[in-house]
């Protein structure tokens, strides 16, 4: 199965900001444990690397690098064993970068000038972030017109709230948060409570898509 097939089948890719490497093991194996076994770890913090390079022990999971934003992040996110990189925006030298060492690259872009440049470098699968700041759910259906061979992963301002909005789209894929693996919840290692949240998350997610 490959990645976006995986993200597609569960229909969420957690956006996880880890402060902290040493509670890297312990949410891998809450959120294997509730069913959601993929996860996006931003490089917003210094112990991304780590992070990355503790959870892909965990043979179960899925684990790539968010908020990447230079090659040079690039390079140490794949070094720690990231399976796929995510771009807050668009940046045709990381998707490149990407694209030689075959690995599944998704760059964030909210306009039609960013489609079509993604296009041109042959992807068809791109994040939208952020989703909510940028139109939601009603801008990707527009956008669907013109671009309907792509798919989204929507991401920023998404919960349980508004998920089904996203969900009922044909052009997502998945849906980007972090509602099921707070920050705070991480760094107290309430590893049970993510375990719930992760479970009830792809429960919904599951239900949403039956719809």
């Amino acid at each position: 199965m490959s990645i976006e097939e995986e993200f597609e089948r569960v229909g969420l890719v957690p956006v996880v900001v880890i402060d902290d490497a040493r509670h890297a093991p312990g949410l891998a194996d809450a959120m294997v444990r509730g069913g959601l076994p993929i996860a996006e770890v931003t490089f917003r913090t210094e112990a991304a690397a780590e992070a990355i390079q503790a959870m892909a022990q965990n043979k179960d999971m899925l684990v790539g690098a968010g908020t990447v934003i230079s090659v040079e992040q690039a390079e140490r996110a794949l070094a720690a064993g990231a399976q796929f990189i995510v771009l807050p925006g668009f940046s045709a030298e990381v998707v490149e970068f990407c694209q030689q060492r075959g690995v599944p690259v998704f760059p964030g872009t909210t306009s039609a000038t960013e489609m079509m440049a993604a296009i041109k470098l042959g992807l068809d699968t791109l994040k939208f972030f952020p989703a909510e700041a940028n139109g939601g759910a009603s801008a990707i259906k527009a956008y669907g017109g013109p671009f309907g061979g792509l798919r989204f992963i929507p991401t920023g301002g998404i919960s349980a709230a508004n998920l089904a909005e996203y969900l009922a789209l044909p052009q997502i894929l998945a849906v980007g948060g972090s509602w099921m693996v707070p920050q705070k919840k991480i760094a107290a290692e309430e590893f049970d409570e993510i375990t719930e949240l992760c479970r009830e998350a792809v429960s919904l997610a599951q239900e949403l898509r039956k719809e």
